[in-house]
């Protein structure tokens, strides 16, 4: 059996906390395991130090947003999967490009916030509906013009291929997967957009129309609801 993968809830609400706590405790497959909750997070430092797969972040604590703190909990090894109330667009797509792995808003969490988690912590694209409609809401002035090999590398990378794998499917060696996805980070950074990981990338490429969130044909996207832009219902899994 796989070890569960191990979260902290960042959360001041401790309402909100017993909330995701028991949606945590009721996964019928067990998969996450809950390992601290704390208001703030200085939490994260205190004792008992224990591993945390996952963080899942308010992104409002104390009034105040922390968005700019993601990048910290990013590069100290965290995957961050924000759950907040907030739904604005600019949010949203401040939040991804700080390096949370996935946005869940607190009305999509009891059924998201789980399958959330487990695609952060294997490295799997989430998109929800949130996410989904605040990446085509986003009016960036520059948009990079890939080529043909270099969409048809992302696409095939975001649905869950290794880039050996990319490179097999295209007849070309992982080696040029690797300068494929390269210069479509180079193009993004070049205009002012940098996307430095794997969610960033699919955040932009969705941005711009590169890709649609119904060609990620292996992850389940919540983008669907008469309220959504045409064309984003997705397939289940």
């Amino acid at each position: 059996m796989e070890q569960p993968v191990t979260v902290a809830i960042i959360e001041d609400h401790p309402v909100v906390t017993e909330g995701v706590a028991s949606w945590i405790r009721s996964d019928p497959g067990q998969r996450v395991r809950l390992v601290r909750t704390a208001p703030d997070l200085t939490g994260l430092r205190a004792p008992p130090r224990q591993a945390v797969d996952v963080i899942i972040l308010d992104l409002e604590l104390a009034g105040e947003l922390v968005t700019a703190q993601i990048p910290e909990l990013v590069a100290a090894g965290y995957r961050v999967v924000a759950f907040s109330g907030h739904t604005d667009p600019a949010i949203v797509m401040e939040t991804l490009d700080n390096g949370a792995h996935a946005y869940v808003s607190k009305e999509e969490g009891r059924e998201h916030l789980v399958e959330a988690v487990l695609a952060a912590a294997a490295d799997r694209p989430y998109v929800t509906r949130s996410q989904a409609r605040a990446m085509l809401a986003d009016q960036q002035p520059a948009r990079p013009v890939l080529s043909q090999q270099e969409r048809k590398a992302l696409l095939l990378w975001f649905q869950g291929m290794s880039k050996a794998s990319v490179g097999r499917r295209m007849s070309v060696s992982e080696n040029t997967v690797r300068q494929y996805i390269s210069r479509a980070r180079a193009k993004y950074a070049a205009t002012g957009r940098t996307a430095a990981s794997k969610d960033a990338l699919l955040a932009r490429a969705i941005e711009d129309g590169v890709l649609k969130p119904g060609e990620i044909v292996q992850y389940q996207s919540f983008a669907r609801g008469a309220a959504d832009p045409p064309g984003m219902g997705l397939p289940g899994r």
